[in-house]
């Protein structure tokens, strides 16, 4: 026995070493097909529709960063003008002729289609180019299975990759007959498996819609959690590739991976960042939204993307440098407006205009000079630069006057003698100013309202003014919300 087990134990390692071979073997060699329509906006849209605004170049670009996201070997691209859609190939003739001599020239394995491809389209293009075809869709889903680390997000992308497969499951088994069976009405055993693929699918995709249920469920305890605490929640929202990890870095002195790749957060992380006067946020980096991203992601997703629609405050990270920021914006718009938020909300969204240091320098200069005069009142788009920190420190006071522009601020002059009271008043409250007199100290402060009844207790006496209103639920002996708490009343 012992003998029998030694004589297979060399064909094991050579089997562990030739799946190492094959991980460590070259990349795939890939040709982007990049189908696009004219610049001129579609019929009944204005001239700002998305599409007239995105270049080629951009699409170009982006259709192969997604394509080296999963290390995939670009040989080249292939742009093609679409003056209608084949049902049957998406693409003409004399191109689809034009690409697959490309193909056969270049020896190329895979060929990404940078357009959503129906079942039936990718099925013919496979055979027509004698080569795996791979749409857009499905590369985006690709990405996100490598990108995918918890189990939450290997949960999402899964239900996600069920969903898309389930109406493409006639090209998995084209090798079996599809045939009738004698009788006219008995399906052929390709038929019959295709439908028993259909229903483990179906099956799976149920459990998975249970676990994710699940997910939101513990996810929503954990909102209501933090809740009680009670810190604001700000989201980073964005296209991807704009910048929201190295932002959410820099501003937690984090280590989140960040990277110039598309796609490169999937999975959300939370941290706390202190304002500059004494408070604190929990600060949300979520995964990046991209044109045409899939409905089945948006949907699958939805339980990661709840932080995005729970949260107090929306930054809305820009690629400020890129040539198409007006047409990615709209993206994004366009994906929050299919969670329930109000892209337009101007007092829930900052547009945060991130890349600046990629601008010319005069270019540059303007934008940080009209950062600093932007009020809490002004349309908010604020230029930052991630990787410099110029425009950061407005950024968190914008963020800081929006959260607490409903709060009251309160002035009090202590008595210099008192100085365990204003070092307990540092301590537990937001300063903004401080003013020392010879006799007592003077300081504009917001109290968080966990700590304001003790504040009333401690410093209730040295109150001398109070603008605004004060967030709290109203106790019997208190005035009507309406008005504002008068201490000296």
């Amino acid at each position: 026995m012992d003998d029998e087990g030694s004589s297979h134990e060399p064909e094991r390692r050579n089997e562990k070493a030739l799946k190492g071979v094959a991980r460590d073997a070259a990349p795939t060699r890939a040709l982007v097909v990049v189908p696009w329509r004219s610049e001129r906006p579609p019929r009944g849209e204005g001239t700002d529709a998305p599409n007239a605004a995105r270049s080629l170049d951009a699409r170009r670009e982006e259709a192969i960063g997604l394509a080296r996201a999963i290390e995939l070997e670009v040989v080249s691209d292939f742009p093609v003008k679409l003056r209608e859609a084949r049902p049957a190939t998406l693409l003409g003739t004399g191109k689809l002729e034009e690409a697959r001599a490309l193909i056969e020239a270049e020896k190329i394995d895979l060929v990404v289609v940078d357009h959503p491809l129906s079942p039936i389209q990718q099925r013919n293009l496979e055979k027509e180019w004698k080569a795996k075809v791979l749409d857009r869709t499905g590369l985006i889903l690709e990405i996100f299975g490598e990108r995918a680390h918890t189990k939450e997000g290997r949960l999402q992308v899964e239900l996600a990759h069920l969903t898309y497969q389930k109406s493409r499951l006639v090209r998995s088994w084209t090798h079996l007959e599809r045939q009738r069976g004698g009788f006219g009405f008995l399906g052929g055993p390709g038929e019959t498996q295709i439908e028993a693929d259909r229903r483990m699918i179906t099956e799976r995709i149920a459990k998975l819609e249970r676990e994710l249920e699940s997910v939101a469920r513990t996810r929503a305890l954990h909102r209501k959690n933090r809740k009680k605490v009670p810190h604001p929640v700000v989201a980073l929202v964005g296209y991807t590739n704009a910048g929201k990890s190295t932002l959410f870095n820099r501003l937690t002195d984090s280590e989140v991976f960040a990277k110039d790749l598309l796609f490169a957060t999937l999975d959300p992380t939370l941290r706390k960042v202190r304002l500059p006067h004494g408070g604190d946020i929990i600060l949300s980096d979520t995964v990046g939204f991209v044109s045409d991203l899939p409905t089945t992601l948006v949907a699958a997703f939805r339980a990661t993307l709840e932080e995005v629609i729970e949260a107090d405050l929306i930054l809305h990270v820009r690629d400020i440098a890129h040539e198409d920021t007006a047409a990615q914006a709209h993206d994004v718009e366009t994906v929050l407006s299919q969670l329930g938020v109000d892209p337009l909300n101007r007092d829930r969204m900052i547009e945060v205009w991130n890349k600046i240091d990629k601008l010319d320098p005069d270019h540059r200069a303007k934008l940080l000079e009209e950062g600093e005069r932007t009020s809490i009142d002004a349309p908010t788009a604020l230029p930052v630069s991630a990787i410099t920190g110029d425009g950061v420190a407005s950024l968190l006071a914008l963020i800081e006057d929006r959260l607490n522009r409903d709060r009251a601020v309160f002035r009090v002059e202590i008595p210099s003698s008192e100085g365990e009271l204003v070092a307990w008043l540092h301590r537990h409250t937001e300063v903004i100013a401080r003013e020392d007199g010879e006799e007592a100290v003077s300081l504009r402060l917001r109290v968080p309202d966990k700590d304001l009844d003790h504040f009333r207790a401690r410093a209730g006496r040295f109150i001398r003014e109070v603008r605004g209103r004060v967030i709290e639920p109203r106790r019997d002996d208190e005035p009507p919300a309406s008005k504002p708490y008068d201490p000296l009343a």
